[in-house]
């Protein structure tokens, strides 16, 4: 969505003591990019964008509306991380002159045009005639596709299958994933994003005001990036002293970081993984009482037998190892069963779901949790081993 380093600078109302002033607020302009541009040296990209609302791409009888259609210039390609695998992006004369011209996402190739696992080709539409609102553009440039890591097993399985290296019986049903855009929500929304001059979508769409007849000059984003992360602080402040130059002192803007982003993605990962643990934790006390109770219930049943044996010469750390090593063969069982429920479980999995959307088991990941079963085996053992060790041969002989 842009990297660490991306801002956004977003409309606000006006603070309350600025509130007479409300309806001269400028919001974002043309002006306010250029004097960004050139005032503030700790910025290293600033990227105006126009958003064009209420778009319908059409051709022939096919249409489709895309997730962004923006006005943009070429500083929005590293703003955003695209990268165009066909064609070219704008041209200085494209912007002078307002061209048709039109950079579209490969989602938008496959609605209008079809995908290459319909058409069986590699479709590249560009020099093609699209019609936006009654306006015919002319494709120039297409991005990559973009997709995640579950996306990318699933081509790579349809491809096996195709070459016949892959049973289709095991790719598993189609069926719904919930709510969302197959779970890679920000690939889908690059994939269905267009950009076209921001001199086009001025002059094309909103200079004749639409509907109100009012020709409307605000940007719908203003995007930067910074020289230094380290410097971020600094670099806002000297963003935030120009735009209040350009705004003849009304604060009607705001900073958006993507850190805020990072750190709820962060958070989310810290709160699962802390979810996690404390189920596992559980799980392992659980366990770790029940082979507990069982050794208690072993040597309540073996009084006499430990009793003999330490007649005949047995030390009590021969019977304290010899309990600790019975609760762990007992708890490595249970592990070594639990990793065969685990196998199965993923073979069930494979079944009833495509095979790119089931886990992945590790040898590693196998050999940690039957290590931490035979922690928990002799944890577990440590009192029920040293009880049967301090117990005394005669008690023990005498025991009924």
């Amino acid at each position: 969505m842009g990297g660490a380093d991306k801002v956004l600078i977003r409309n606000q109302a006006v603070p309350s003591y600025q509130d007479h002033l409300a309806d001269q607020a400028p919001g974002r302009t043309i002006l306010d990019a250029e004097a960004l541009r050139a005032s503030v040296p700790l910025l290293r990209i600033v990227s105006p964008e126009m958003q064009i609302d209420d778009v319908t791409f059409v051709r022939g009888s096919k249409s489709v509306v895309p997730a962004e259609f923006v006005g943009a210039t070429p500083a929005v390609l590293e703003m955003n991380l695209h990268t165009i695998e066909h064609g070219r992006f704008f041209t200085d004369l494209d912007e002078e002159s307002a061209n048709p011209v039109v950079v579209i996402g490969t989602g938008i190739r496959d609605a209008l045009f079809g995908s290459p696992e319909e058409t069986g080709k590699e479709v590249i539409p560009i020099g093609q005639e699209i019609n936006i609102n009654g306006q015919q553009f002319t494709i120039v440039g297409m991005f990559q596709h973009y997709m995640g890591e579950q996306e990318a097993k699933e081509r790579e399985l349809k491809r096996l299958q195709a070459a016949g290296k892959a049973d289709p019986a095991k790719a598993g049903p189609k069926r719904q994933r919930g709510w969302g855009r197959r779970g890679g929500w920000a690939f889908w929304r690059k994939n269905m994003t267009a950009y076209t001059p921001l001199s086009s979508a001025w002059i094309r769409f909103r200079a004749a005001g639409g509907s109100s007849g009012v020709p409307d000059p605000r940007l719908t984003d203003i995007d930067i990036k910074v020289r230094d992360i380290e410097q971020l602080e600094a670099a806002l402040q000297q963003a935030r002293n120009v735009l209040f130059i350009t705004h003849k002192g009304i604060e009607d803007f705001q900073f958006e970081t993507q850190e805020n982003q990072l750190e709820s993605i962060n958070k989310q990962i810290k709160n699962a993984r802390l979810s996690g643990g404390i189920i596992a934790g559980i799980s392992l006390l659980v366990g770790g009482i029940g082979i507990m109770n069982i050794m208690l219930a072993s040597i309540n049943e073996r009084v006499r037998e430990i009793g003999t044996c330490k007649a005949l010469g047995a030390t009590g750390l021969n019977i304290f190892l010899q309990i600790v090593v019975e609760s762990v063969v007992l708890a490595v069982l249970g592990a070594v069963a639990g990793v065969g429920a685990s196998y199965l479980l993923v073979d069930v999995l494979i079944l009833v779901s495509p095979s790119g959307n089931s886990p992945v088991i590790t040898p590693a990941a196998m050999v940690v949790g039957v290590a931490f079963s035979a922690v928990v085996g002799i944890a577990a053992g440590f009192i029920p081993a040293l009880k049967a060790a301090r117990l005394a041969p005669i008690q023990a002989l005498r025991y009924e």
